[in-house]
């Protein structure tokens, strides 16, 4: 193991600045020193630690190259960013990463100037760049923007949407490809280098330039063979002929742990106007310059707070199953019996738990990239054939495929099933990934049906519903994390669609729930008996179809109506709310008028806490939900107490 305890370099750099004056023969151990310092510091937190440690010598030589923050540098994504986060200025507070109040795991543009855009969904970063590069030119001023793309981000459509657009307007954009998995052509030593840096360099441009002139004098017909015969001669050479035919200028691929490859390309490409975009690309490795990153099958993408010297990772005490790992082996039981069911990610096998689905049936499961818009339709497309597609996607990033789930699932009404994880507030990962707006997203659209677990084993009986279900799409939503604790079936039994169930019955207030809040509502409800107030507590079960006749229940024997969801404003409640307005039962005209409230996610986007924390600045807690029972009653807790003392 590599000693990274000493940083003196490291310690006189507050800026890129300060490391703009170094000689360049010491960036190497300013590379050390940063490496180290990343490793400790994502010790102490968690987060993202792999492609980080890919990418120290790259985010050491850009900083030292380019004149940032006038020249942008566009990390995609954002998982990589926590070296340059050392070195512009945010050192002293890298050890709050990802804590409440602290440092964004991600790049954010209100944290520092030199964020120029947020991220932390993938391949946004060539669309950005384009649109800062193209707002330059417009300005008439001359600075570079850089956005780096890791090859995985390069998977998803709108990088090649933006590459296109980009070839075809001509403006100074720099690309770089940071390939550290697929390889799509590795690095060959010295020569590659050397190619690289001659196909970059001034002396290549100008003989290219000279040889363009030349061949303007020829007719067309000839002219446009020469040049596409040249760029597809270095093409073969270098392996850029697909980005050459985008209308990039491609460089590469060089080896971007060196810096003595690094530094001469990247002042070149700075130095040197080819016309439009160029494409840089680098080939890392993951987890570099940690051993047990470098062993490890994730080379630690996402890690806990974990021991420097041996690589072991805190494992939290798990006092129930992790929700993701529930619906996973539930799915697989599913699909023992079933050989019609079919699995389908974008490109998060392990954070949606179909990993285990791919060793057990490698043929029915489907990994698409990162590509939420095809993963969707091609999972419509296996439902025409009589196949029953379990699409399991994160509520956020299901967002990005939106219109192929109105337009390809749900006009035609085939039964794709969503399995969506990380509903509901997701604490380290911030807003960026919190699942608040897929009820509301998803309940207005016709014929979809919609279920959020209460507890692990709802989502058992979740995952055999969709299994069972083939009138048309259906989604079952649940959160992160662990469940409650709760007594397991040994096999799914679908649900009666569109069915709630009352777990607690009352006279005076009436809770209900969709989702995991169900817990602080029982919570929330022994506080109310306590204070003499008779609580009925109901788990709704479905979003959509509502049910209406448990929902005229609770209307009709009680004074309260409290619902509790963990989504926007918009979805569950307001669904309750139409439906209530629609049979007449907010007229006022019954012994005792219902008062209804609904309790959402505030209309904000919640920074990154940890999860209990979260709930309670939302208002989302026992404690909340007593609060509000007791102000539609025109109380205070105090009063409330001082009846029963």
């Amino acid at each position: 193991m590599q000693d990274f305890s000493k940083t003196p370099l490291l310690d006189r750099i507050d800026s890129p600045e300060d490391l703009r004056k170094l000689p360049e023969a010491d960036l190497r151990q300013v590379a050390h020193e940063l490496r180290g310092e990343t490793i400790d510091a994502v010790s102490v937190t968690g987060g993202h630690l792999g492609a980080g440690l890919g990418v120290v010598e790259l985010t050491v030589a850009l900083h030292h190259v380019f004149d940032t923050p006038r020249d942008r540098i566009i990390w995609d994504v954002g998982h990589q960013a926590y070296p340059h986060k050392i070195l512009t200025g945010r050192r002293d507070r890298i050890r709050t990463l990802r804590q409440g109040g602290g440092l964004s795991g991600f790049t954010r543009r209100s944290e520092s100037e030199y964020d120029p855009f947020g991220a932390a969904h993938s391949s946004t970063s060539i669309s950005a760049g384009l649109g800062m590069a193209v707002a330059r030119d417009l300005s008439g001023k001359h600075n570079s923007v850089i956005a780096v793309i890791g090859d995985g981000a390069m998977s998803a459509g709108m990088a090649y949407e933006a590459m296109n657009n980009a070839g075809a307007m001509h403006s100074r954009l720099i690309v770089i490809l940071n390939d550290n998995d697929m390889s799509i052509a590795p690095p060959v030593g010295a020569m590659s280098a050397y190619l690289a840096r001659l196909g970059s360099g001034r002396t290549y441009l100008k003989l290219r330039d000279v040889g363009k002139q030349l061949a303007k004098h020829m007719p067309a017909k000839i002219d446009r063979a020469i040049t596409r015969a040249v760029e597809h001669a270095r093409g073969y050479v270098t392996g850029g002929t697909l980005f050459e035919e985008l209308g990039f200028y491609y460089v590469g691929p060089i080896d971007g742990h060196n810096l003595d490859h690094l530094l001469p390309v990247l002042k070149n490409v700075r130095d040197a106007d080819v016309g439009g975009p160029v494409l840089i690309h680098v080939v890392t490795q993951k987890g570099k310059g940690y051993p047990p990153a470098e062993a490890s099958d994730d080379k630690y993408h996402g890690v806990n707070t974990f021991d420097v010297v041996t690589g072991a990772q805190a494992k939290p005490k798990a006092n129930a199953p992790a929700y993701t790992r529930v619906f996973a082996e539930s799915l697989l039981k599913e699909a023992e019996r079933d050989d019609k069911i079919v699995a389908v990610t974008a490109a998060m096998p392990t954070g949606t738990g179909l990993d285990l689905f791919a060793e057990r049936f490698p043929t029915r499961s489907f990994d698409v990239g990162i590509a939420e818009q095809h993963a969707v339709t091609f999972a419509a497309g296996l439902a025409t054939e009589g196949y029953k597609p379990f699409c399991a996607i994160y509520s956020t990033f299901l967002q990005r495929a939106y219109d192929q789930v109105v337009h390809d699932v749900c006009i035609q009404r085939l039964p794709v099933r969503f399995a969506i994880d990380r509903a509901g507030l997701v604490g380290a990962d911030g807003a960026t990934h919190a699942g608040s707006f897929d009820v509301a997203y998803l309940g207005c659209l016709p014929d979809m049906t919609i279920m959020a677990a209460a507890d692990e084993a709802e989502l058992v009986h979740m995952v055999a519903t969709a299994a069972a279900y083939d009138d048309g799409p259906i989604a079952f939503r649940y959160p992160r994390g662990e469940g409650v604790g709760v007594d397991m079936p040994e096999v799914g039994v679908p649900l009666e669609i569109g069915r709630g169930r009352i777990l607690r019955e009352g006279t005076r207030i009436a809770l209900l729930s969709l989702g995991t809040r169900l817990g602080e509502a029982q919570r929330a409800a022994e506080t109310l008996a306590g204070y003499g107030l008779s609580t009925t507590v109901a788990d709704a079960r479905f979003a959509k179809p509502l049910d209406r006749d448990l929902l005229r229940k609770l209307a009709a024997h009680h004074e309260v109506l409290v619902t509790i969801e963990e989504g926007s404003n918009g979805g569950f409640g307001s669904m309750v709310l139409y439906a209530l307005s629609e049979d007449g039962a907010l007229d006022g005209t019954g012994r005792t008028p219902l008062k209804v409230r609904t309790m959402v996610l505030p209309d904000v986007f919640l920074d990154h806490d940890k999860p209990d924390r979260l709930y309670a600045q939302a208002g989302l807690d026992a404690k909340a939900i007593v609060a509000k029972v007791l102000d539609m009653l025109g109380r205070s807790e105090e009063a409330a107490k001082s009846l029963i003392a």
